[in-house]
Parts: structure tokens; C-alpha cells; sequence
């Protein structure tokens, strides 16, 4: 991988694309519990839509609402003029990116790639290098708002590179989300993410700590979480994604923890933090705790359900 040092002199020799355009033709390589939302929001806005997955079944569902199937993501950086990845770890974007047959091996000069994956701030700023060795640009736009917020073109987007490509990028961003930010150079988006998520884990380790005392001494869940929801505990955990099942029948929890945002990535992105902190020298006691209580799920087979299980896994703790 190219140095950070590297990254920043090539940053400064590209030349910015001047203005804003609309793009003929867009590539979505990710189609999971949240790719696949975002996916079809950007055709509901009119793009036309290139798409590639592992999954074929999941590539099946966006093909019956419009999209085009590609058969790997070489063929997604021939056929579009912007490429947005949804990815899981940091892995598998620096392969999809510079491994054989990836998106840099067929890249169009000027191309725009817009990582939404939650990755390493460093992964980003090299791939960003590579990218930029190949005529291309790089963002990295990682979002918050979950498969709700997926599903509703709710998103937040949080975008890291230059102000020329995000303005450039904003129009197809705002397809998928209701707010998009600017937060700097290439990995800021990453760093943003990786913060917020780091705190949602805690939140959501402490509203579910305190509906289950709640609940030990005698008091309805239901109540309580009703009450947090009126008084100074009240937050997203609480509010828009409880852990109690039955309070909002569209979240996970009121579907046995299934689907949404799982157990095995928040711990991903809680470990992420934690590198980030030792590089930085920062001291983050409640995200590290957060972290072992994640993996302590991981270890009890809880990495395939919504991270919303710890209330769960709380209540088993006789």
C-alpha cells in the first residue's frame, strides 16, 4: 500500500474536476441488508443502474427492479461513469479495488468511486493513491441510519476527499440520504463513521443495560423504554431502533434480531476504533469496553443478529 505521505502529494497534482454533472451511468457493487436499499433508491431517482454481488440472489432482486447485472467488477468500472462500493470489512474493498479483475484493472480516466463501506481511514487513503494513479477519483462516503434509514432514503452520508468531487458526487448521494456532509480529505468520512458507531454501540449497550434493570425490578420494558423516550436517556437506541421487541414492529428486535446491522460488524467497526485510538493515543474506556462486550456476543454465537440482541443476551444473565 502507498504511504500517507505518498497519498498527500499525489492529492495535491490532481487536477479537480470543475463543476457539477449528472452521471448516465452508475455501478453498485454491495447489495446486503443495506446496498440492496440503496441500490434501488438510486434507480427511483432515474439513474441507470449497473450492479454486481456475490450473492447472486440478492443481485436477482435489484435486476427484477431495474439494474443490470454485471458478471464481475471489472465489468462495473467499464460500464459506468460512478461506482459506489457497500462493503463489509477492510479487506474486501482493497481487493475489490486493486485485486485481478478489479474496479482499477478496467477504470475509465476521470471516473468517480465512492466507498460507502465502514473501513480504516488508512485502507481509504490508499486506495484513494491507487485511484489517483489511475486517472480516477476516490471519496470515501460511509453512512449512519441503518436499514431503516436504507429503506427510507434516510441516510446520512459522511464524505471524506475533495470539495470538487463531493459537490460532484452530491446529487447521486442524495438519491440514498437525507443529509450529506463534507468532512474533509480522503478518510474523514471514515473517521466520522467510525466515531458515531463507537458511540451508538455504547448507547445501545446502556439503554439495554437499563431496560433490563428495569425489568428485574419489576417494571414493564415497554414503560420503561416509553419513559427514557420522554426524559434525558432518550436517544436513537431508544427511540428509532429499540432493543425491546414489539415496540416498533420494522426493527430487528420485533424480528428475533434479524437482519439490520449485525452483531459481527459492530464489533468490526468497535475494533477499528480501538486501532484508531492506540495510533492516535487516545483514550477511549467506554469504547473498549463496548468492544469486549461485543466480542463476548460474537463468542456466544450471536454474530449473525442485530447488535440490538445485547438486550437479549442481557436478560439471559440470571
Amino acid at each position: 500500500m502507498a504511504t500517507i505521505k505518498g497519498f498527500a502529494t499525489l492529492r495535491r497534482s490532481c487536477c479537480a474536476v470543475k463543476g457539477q454533472r449528472n452521471f448516465s451511468s452508475v455501478g453498485f457493487i454491495g447489495l446486503g441488508n443495506m446496498g440492496n436499499s440503496m441500490a434501488k433508491n438510486i434507480m427511483k431517482k432515474g439513474f441507470k443502474l449497473n450492479v454486481f454481488d456475490i450473492n447472486s440472489s440478492a443481485v436477482t432482486n435489484v435486476v427484477e427492479a431495474g439494474a443490470t447485472a454485471a458478471s464481475n467488477v471489472a465489468e462495473i468500472a467499464k460500464n459506468s461513469e460512478v461506482v459506489i462500493t457497500m462493503l463489509p470489512a477492510n479487506d474486501h474493498v482493497w481487493n475489490c479495488y486493486t485485486g485481478e479483475n478489479g474496479l482499477l484493472s478496467a477504470v475509465k480516466k476521470d471516473a468517480l468511486f465512492i466507498d460507502s463501506s465502514t473501513i480504516d481511514p488508512l485502507v481509504s487513503q490508499n486506495i484513494s493513491v491507487e485511484t489517483l494513479k489511475k486517472g480516477a477519483k476516490f471519496l470515501d462516503g460511509p453512512v449512519s441510519g441503518g436499514v431503516v434509514g436504507a429503506r427510507d432514503a434516510t441516510l446520512t452520508f459522511m464524505v471524506g476527499g475533495e470539495k470538487q468531487q463531493y459537490e460532484r458526487a452530491k446529487p447521486l448521494l442524495e438519491a440514498m440520504g437525507a443529509r450529506v456532509v463534507h468532512c474533509g480529505d480522503v478518510g474523514m468520512g471514515q473517521v466520522a463513521k467510525l466515531c458515531n458507531n463507537m458511540l451508538l454501540a455504547i448507547s445501545m449497550i446502556g439503554v439495554s443495560e437499563a431496560v433490563n434493570l428495569a425489568d428485574r425490578l419489576g417494571l414493564d420494558p415497554k414503560v420503561m423504554t416509553s419513559i427514557i423516550n420522554t426524559s434525558t436517556g432518550r436517544c436513537w437506541s431508544s427511540e428509532i431502533y429499540p432493543p425491546v421487541p414489539g415496540i416498533i414492529d420494522s426493527v430487528p428486535s420485533s424480528n428475533d434480531y434479524k437482519g439490520g446491522f449485525t452483531t459481527s460488524l459492530i464489533t468490526k467497526d468497535l475494533g477499528l476504533a480501538q486501532a484508531a485510538a492506540t495510533r492516535s493515543n487516545a483514550i477511549i474506556p467506554l469504547g473498549s469496553l463496548a468492544h469486549q462486550v461485543y466480542r463476548s456476543l460474537m463468542g456466544q454465537g450471536f454474530y449473525d443478529k442485530d447488535f440490538s440482541v445485547i438486550y437479549e443476551y442481557l436478560k439471559g444473565h440470571k
